[in-house]
């Protein structure tokens, strides 16, 4: 079987709030490519987890609801069976939980392959946190998109209060560092940059120029 030559992939990996949704959805759509939200899938297992009153201490059940996930992304939407849970998921309370269930390592494990199919041609642009480490090592460009905190923690505010949610910007910091913690200090798939990985700063550059020093980067790899 050997030879399959497989769709290339462009990775951008980063902490909460650095914007790595927007700019992989931003970069996929000039490519005419396929962008895979991994984070999504997180929340979506922390959704259920929270919907059958779990906390996630229990890797256990946490790993079986990943693997269970019944889920489609049709052109920005995102559902659960039937339901629409696209905002659902980005409420805080979702987000938070989902930041512990990531640390199970039973969990990651569960929805890896479920993330390598969404490989497929022209190619694929992925987010999350462990993209160009583990899920696709082979990526021939892996971006690490950072901020300063208190930049992301600035947009995240804007962002749940310009969708009607209630949000305090201390708040926020405080979590926004706890996450960091959980996401960098977890024993399995910690967040870092892959050593090969281009590390953009986005904490005073805004989304149409990072995209563009993304497309830049791809098009000086000569594979554009």
């Amino acid at each position: 079987m050997g030879g399959e030559i497989l769709a290339p992939v462009i990775t951008i990996d980063g902490p909460t709030a650095s914007g790595k949704g927007t700019i992989a959805q931003r970069v996929a759509q000039a490519l005419g490519w396929h962008a895979l939200d991994s984070g999504a899938l997180y929340r979506l297992t922390a959704l259920c987890v929270l919907r059958v009153g779990g906390d996630g201490a229990d890797e256990a059940q946490a790993a079986g609801l990943a693997r269970a996930l019944d889920v489609r992304f049709e052109s920005g939407v995102i559902r659960m069976g039937s339901e629409d849970v696209t905002e659902i998921i980005r409420e805080e309370t979702v987000g938070n939980l989902a930041s512990r269930v990531a640390a199970w390592p039973a969990v990651r494990v569960a929805l890896l392959a479920r993330q390598r199919d969404f490989r497929r041609a022209p190619g694929l642009v992925a987010d999350g946190r462990d993209m160009g480490t583990v899920v696709f090592p082979d990526a021939p460009l892996k971006i690490f998109l950072d901020a300063e905190v208190e930049v992301r923690a600035h947009r995240r505010h804007k962002q749940l209060m310009g969708k009607g949610f209630s949000a305090k910007l201390t708040d926020l910091l405080t979590d926004l560092r706890a996450r960091d913690a959980r996401d960098r200090e977890r024993v399995h798939a910690p967040l870092v940059a892959a050593h090969d990985a281009v590390t953009v700063d986005s904490s005073h550059i805004g989304v149409d120029e990072t995209v563009a020093k993304v497309l830049d980067l791809w098009s000086a790899r000569g594979l554009a």
